[in-house]
């Protein structure tokens, strides 16, 4: 890590975009791994001040998801205290509901994939089978590692749909689905907040994470 960082996204000072901020904070510890990342070059690469940066990493060492790793030295002035993720603090799970086929994986902070079940599914059977499938998976995943928070559902089906609502609508070859409030449903089922996408863009977070095989458990992360 270093000044030069190239800006991929940019915060803004704003209250209200508090939760915002802190999830393009969370990105880059994420991105900088085990070697950690100082506030300077988190507020070079998220154009948040500073004073920003020392606020959020201050609630998220309080709230256990990041941790000091030591000091980095400096060209000019005191050495930069470094941060760096807490992987295991927290958890989600993802979900690809495929048309025969349900994969669920338990990932930490860092997209890591702790544990994963696969199970036959029948994508055209009744919603309320679908949905206690896909409950009982979460639940079995949750109870993997019981004394440590699950943020919350990310699931993958097939398209199209709609991201604001969570409705699914006609899903080629199951038109049962088309207009169901999957994230709702799923959500009411299993207490835990649900994002809902498309299986593509889920592969595709996935890839950008270096391969990671936890795109859909990223979901739930980034909309913390």
């Amino acid at each position: 890590m270093n000044g030069s960082r190239t800006r991929t996204q940019a915060g803004v000072n704003l209250p209200a975009l508090r939760h915002h901020n802190a999830t393009l904070v969370l990105d880059l510890l994420r991105a900088a791994g085990a070697d950690g990342i100082s506030r300077l070059e988190l507020a070079e690469g998220t154009g948040l001040t500073p004073q920003a940066v020392s606020k959020i990493t201050a609630r998220l060492r309080e709230d256990g998801l990041a941790v000091g790793a030591g000091l980095r030295p400096s060209t000019g002035g005191k050495p930069r205290t470094v941060l760096r993720l807490v992987p295991d603090a927290q958890f989600a799970v993802g979900l690809h509901l495929d048309r025969d086929g349900l994969t669920a994986v338990l990932v930490d902070l860092a997209g890591r994939p702790v544990a994963v079940t696969t199970a036959p599914l029948d994508l055209g059977a009744p919603a309320e089978r679908v949905l206690a499938d896909a409950a009982d998976a979460v639940r079995d995943l949750s109870a993997a590692e019981p004394h440590k928070p699950v943020l919350g559902v990310g699931v993958a089906v097939p398209g199209p749909l709609d991201h604001r609502d969570g409705v699914l609508h006609r899903v080629t070859g199951f038109p049962q689905w088309d207009g169901y409030p999957l994230r709702a449903a799923l959500a009411e089922r299993t207490g835990l907040p649900v994002v809902l996408d498309k299986d593509t863009n889920a592969a595709a977070l996935a890839l950008a994470l270096g391969g990671a095989g936890g795109g859909v458990g990223v979901l739930v992360q980034d909309h913390r």
